[in-house]
């Protein structure tokens, strides 16, 4: 057997026009060049204003375009987060940008919010082209915030009336009459994702104000039939946890000028065992539907810590594992292992 062949070793040279811009690109005590150095096995020596990129040839080059977007980032007077630093190198990796996708990006009261993978912007194209989104995938890879941002910079801009907030409330059996306080204060627990995702876009006085007005609205999913949802963007969060008959009647509340989004993982249903969800239902019905889209997610995805992301691939792994082995098969009468 042939030894394994070493990388090609490279080294590249990034000049940076403006000392304080560099500062803040390279983050306190150069953290953001530290998470970069982690992520793509490089070396990144700087000297000030310019950053010497050397190791495999490949990540130098993913490193440097990274470097690159970043940069322009900051020179447009956008933030560099901790999340923004992992989404250049996620986008540069498949040779793709966040400077690609700035037509895409929504601006709130609070801050700017782009892209951070390419099924993100699958995902908010596909909202802005269709009257009904599936958003499917696992926990952190922004269904949800993104969602939320798509209707709420709709209703900023009356494009919709309404912003409708929905989740079922599997925990208390739909039975929320049993739980004390108002409509809002026996769903607050279940519909907290979506508060958060509004509070980090709106001040907070604006968010209360808006719920007063009616112009954002919570609703539990049982509290949904009979209506007509027009003129609204409504968003179905946690959906797996819908039956196919919560769901169907869901999707028909559908009014002229409305939009949908659903979103939820399969592989986290927490309705009672044997129970069909509806949101596994309602793709295989629906998809390829006109109007319809559905954007799916994976582990490359998750935007939170990266031991999330490892998680998330380790669980999927063994499904797969388990889906790949062959079924028992029956003999004179006994399920036997084949």
């Amino acid at each position: 057997m042939k030894p394994a062949q070493p990388h090609p070793v490279a080294e590249i040279v990034r000049v940076f026009d403006d000392n304080a811009l560099s500062q803040i690109l390279f983050g306190p005590e150069n953290a953001n060049l530290e998470r970069i150095e982690r992520q793509l096995g490089v070396l990144l020596d700087t000297c000030g204003n310019s950053v010497t990129i050397s190791g495999p040839s490949g990540s130098v080059k993913v490193a440097g375009s990274a470097l690159d977007t970043l940069y322009n980032r900051i020179r447009r007077g956008q933030e560099v987060e901790t999340g923004d630093v992992d989404a250049a190198v996620r986008l540069s990796r498949y040779g793709a940008s966040m400077d690609d996708h700035d037509s895409l990006t929504i601006r709130t009261r609070k801050r700017h919010i782009a892209p951070r993978s390419e099924t993100q912007a699958a995902y908010l194209r596909a909202m802005r082209d269709n009257e009904l989104v599936f958003g499917l995938g696992p926990a952190g890879t922004g269904k949800t915030y993104l969602a939320v941002a798509v209707g709420l910079s709709m209703l900023l801009t009356g494009r919709v009336g309404r912003l409708i907030l929905s989740r079922p409330a599997v925990e208390a059996g739909e039975r929320l009459g049993f739980l004390p306080g108002d409509l809002r204060e026996k769903v607050d627990p279940y519909l907290r994702p979506l508060y958060d995702a509004l509070y980090d876009m709106l001040p907070g006085e604006q968010v209360q104000k808006r719920f007063e007005s009616g112009d954002i609205e919570v609703a539990p999913l049982a509290f949904m039939r009979g209506r007509t949802l027009g003129n609204a963007f409504v968003i179905l969060d946690e959906a797996q946890n819908a039956t196919p008959v919560q769901m169907k009647m869901f999707l028909t509340r559908l009014g002229e000028h409305g939009r949908m989004v659903v979103t939820g993982d399969a592989s986290q249903v927490d309705l009672p065992e044997g129970a069909v969800s509806g949101l596994r239902d309602a793709v295989e019905i629906l998809e390829g539907t006109e109007g319809v889209a559905v954007v799916s997610f994976s582990d490359r995805d998750v935007m939170r810590h990266e031991l999330v992301a490892r998680i998330v691939r380790a669980y999927q792994e063994r499904e797969d594992r388990r889906n790949a082995a062959p079924a028992p098969r029956e003999r004179g009468g006994r399920m036997e292992d084949g």
